[in-house]
C-alpha cells in the first residue's frame, strides 16, 4: 500500500484544537505556579535585599540569550548601579499570565536620570494569526553625551508615536532610524535598545476581538458545525494571498525594530534569569571566590597564566 492510498480521517483544525488544549493547560499551570510561588518570591526578596550587589552578580552570569546582547558599557552600568529587578505577571489573577512586566531599579549613575525603568510585554492575538508578545518603546532620560543607544531608542519611541498617529510611508523618523541601524557598531548595539522593542503593532481591542473569534470557531468545530474560512479579498473580489497589513507588521519587526530579539530576551529574563536568580548568584559567588584564590596564587608565584589576555577586559566580574 502506497502512502497515497492511506486516508487519515483527521482534520488539521482538529489537530490545532488539540494543540490549543495543551496550550490552555500550560496557561492554567502558570496560574497555579503563580499562586504557589508568590509568597516564596516575597520571602526571597527579603533575604536578597540584604545582600550587596546581588543583582549585578546575577546579571554577570546571565545565560547566552541575554549575555550576547550586553556590551562593555552596558555591563559597566549594570554592575555599578543595578539595585533591584523584578518580574510581575500584571494581568493576574484574572487575565493572561503570559503577559508580564520587567522592572529595573537603578542608583544614581553617569548615564541616565531614571531611577526606575519598566518594560511591559502583552501576550496578544493578531488578525494575521500572530500570537505572542508585543510591547511599546520606553523612553530613557539619557544624560548629555551618555546615550548608549546612540539615538536608536529615541527614534524607536518617535516612530511608534508616528504609527499610533496614523503616519505611514517613509517618514523622516524611518529614514533616520534606517541610517542609524546601517551605521550601527557594537557600541550602539547596546542592550538598552531592548527598551525600544515593539514587535507587532496589535492593540488590546484587536487582540480581544481576534481571540473571541478564534474561540467561537473552536467551539463550533467541537459541536460539529461547519466553520466558514474567511479570506481577505482585493478590490476585484479575488482572494488576496498577500495581506499588505501583515507585510507591514513583519517589515516593522525586522526592518525598523531596534531590538528584533526583544521577545526572546524578555522570555529569557522572565522564565530563566528571574526565577533562577539564586542559582546564578551562587555561580557568580563561586566564580568570584575561585578568581580570588587564583589571584592569591599569582601574587605568591609571581607568574601569570600565559593564556591570560591582558588588555582585553571581560564583561564578566564587574561587581
Amino acid at each position: 500500500m502506497s502512502v497515497e492510498d492511506i486516508h487519515i480521517p483527521v482534520m488539521y483544525e482538529q489537530l490545532e484544537d488539540i494543540q490549543d488544549d495543551f496550550d490552555q493547560v500550560d496557561v492554567e499551570l502558570m496560574r497555579v505556579e503563580y499562586k504557589l510561588t508568590r509568597d516564596l518570591y516575597a520571602k526571597r526578596e527579603k533575604v536578597i535585599s540584604q545582600i550587596p550587589n546581588f543583582w549585578p552578580l546575577v546579571w554577570e552570569q546571565a545565560p547566552p540569550d541575554i549575555d550576547e546582547h550586553i556590551q562593555m558599557e552596558d555591563a559597566k552600568l549594570i554592575a555599578a548601579s543595578l539595585k533591584h529587578m523584578s518580574v510581575e505577571r500584571f494581568e493576574l489573577p484574572d487575565g493572561d499570565p503570559r503577559s508580564f512586566a520587567i522592572k529595573f531599579e537603578f542608583s544614581e549613575n553617569e548615564y541616565f536620570e531614571d531611577k526606575m525603568l519598566e518594560k511591559k510585554f502583552w501576550y496578544r492575538h493578531g488578525k494575521d494569526d500572530f500570537t505572542g508578545l508585543v510591547s511599546e518603546p520606553v523612553e530613557i532620560k539619557w544624560k548629555p553625551g551618555k546615550d548608549l543607544t546612540k539615538g536608536l531608542l529615541t527614534l524607536a519611541k518617535e516612530l511608534h508615536e508616528d504609527d499610533k498617529a496614523g503616519k505611514t510611508g517613509d517618514t523622516q523618523n524611518k529614514i533616520k532610524l534606517l541610517k542609524l541601524k546601517e551605521n550601527a557598531t557594537d557600541d550602539s548595539n547596546s542592550f538598552f535598545n531592548f527598551f525600544g522593542f515593539r514587535g507587532h503593532y496589535i492593540t488590546e481591542e484587536e487582540s480581544r476581538e481576534v481571540a473571541k473569534t478564534v474561540e467561537e470557531e473552536r467551539k463550533a468545530r467541537q459541536e460539529g458545525k461547519e466553520v466558514e474560512v474567511k479570506m481577505d479579498k482585493d478590490a476585484d473580489g479575488d482572494v488576496d494571498v498577500e495581506n499588505d497589513d501583515d507585510d507591514d507588521d513583519y517589515e516593522y519587526e525586522y526592518k525598523y525594530d531596534v531590538f528584533p530579539p526583544g521577545a526572546n530576551v524578555a522570555l529569557a529574563i522572565a522564565e530563566d534569569l528571574w526565577p533562577e536568580a539564586i542559582r546564578y548568584f551562587q555561580d557568580g559567588a563561586e566564580l568570584a571566590a575561585a578568581e580570588s584564590d587564583d589571584d592569591g596564587a599569582d601574587d605568591e608565584g609571581g607568574e601569570m597564566d600565559e593564556d591570560e589576555d591582558e588588555g582585553k577586559p571581560s564583561k564578566k566580574r564587574k561587581a
